[in-house]
């Protein structure tokens, strides 16, 4: 079949359904299991023709001492040839939940100046809603693809840019946690990790850029971030830098594009006893 030139962000699972099969399209399953959670969904359970995109263990640098460092470019480069990827390849990446870690895939592609890619809306359980065919995981043992990477470092910041501009009125931190962690009212469900939030940073909670696994359409998207269209940078944050890429997503399709992550995110930043937090 011809190959696809270019996808949207977002795509649904009927359209993956008639394009699985053209020339150049890869389906990745992004899945990273919860903090609050254990293991993954059952092995015979996967979109047809999946390669296992592993955020956790390949694809995070295990060295660093918080979860989710982004790897440098070269590392992301050699490991995602390892799984087929080429240049010219047109990625869709899900996960089990509905939308979580594979808004953290697209985005480490994006960083990686590969635009090419496309979130599936709803994941594997609109997948199987449709009743669509899944299978066994087979471990890609295809030929390695030659993907170049160009990486951009605006998409990621760190603790000092945050520190730097943590007055500046028109660069926003935006929090993706629930509004209890964000207010630190609850425990943070990782031990150790001081609770509250970076201050002066606001809260939008990523669940509130969801509705039953799906991605709200563009018109919800852009009323959630009406209040911050005009503003010269968002830096989106959440636990370990994976929900804050909802947030990045979400932006993205609302026709925000001064965004960026904040990598180390509350894991780093609530780690760190010399670096202020606000209450509510």
């Amino acid at each position: 079949m011809t190959a696809i030139q270019d996808v949207t962000t977002i795509v649904s699972v009927n359209w993956l359904y008639e394009h699985i099969n053209n020339d150049n399209i890869v389906v990745l399953d992004a899945t990273l299991s919860k903090a609050t959670e254990r293991g993954r969904h059952k092995l015979n359970d996967y979109i047809p023709g999946t390669r296992f995109f592993d955020i956790k263990d390949t694809f995070s640098d295990g060295n660093a001492p918080f979860p989710n460092t982004m790897i440098s470019a070269k590392e992301f480069e050699t490991a995602a040839r390892e799984l087929g990827i080429n240049t010219n390849s047109t990625i869709v990446v899900y996960d089990v939940y509905g939308i979580y870690s594979s808004a953290r895939a697209w985005y480490m592609f994006r960083s990686m100046g590969h635009e090419n890619i496309a979130v599936l809306n709803g994941g594997l359980p609109a997948w199987n809603a449709n009743h669509y065919l899944t299978e066994e995981y087979k471990e890609y043992k295809g030929k390695k693809g030659n993907l170049e990477v160009k990486y951009n470092d605006a998409f990621f910041k760190d603790y000092n840019y945050l520190l730097k501009n943590l007055m500046e009125v028109n660069k926003i931190i935006i929090d993706a946690r629930s509004t209890d962690r964000f207010k630190g009212h609850v425990p943070e469900p990782r031990p150790g990790l001081r609770k509250g939030h970076i201050p002066n940073s606001e809260n939008i909670p990523y669940g509130n850029l969801l509705e039953k696994g799906f991605l709200k359409d563009k018109e919800s998207l852009q009323a959630i971030f009406e209040a911050y269209k005009n503003k010269d940078e968002l830096i989106f944050s959440c636990g370990s830098g994976v929900t804050a890429c909802i947030l990045a997503l979400g932006a993205e399709i609302s026709g925000i594009k001064n965004y960026s992550v904040y990598d180390g995110s509350w894991t780093e930043w609530g780690s760190l006893g010399q670096l202020p937090l606000q209450r509510d």
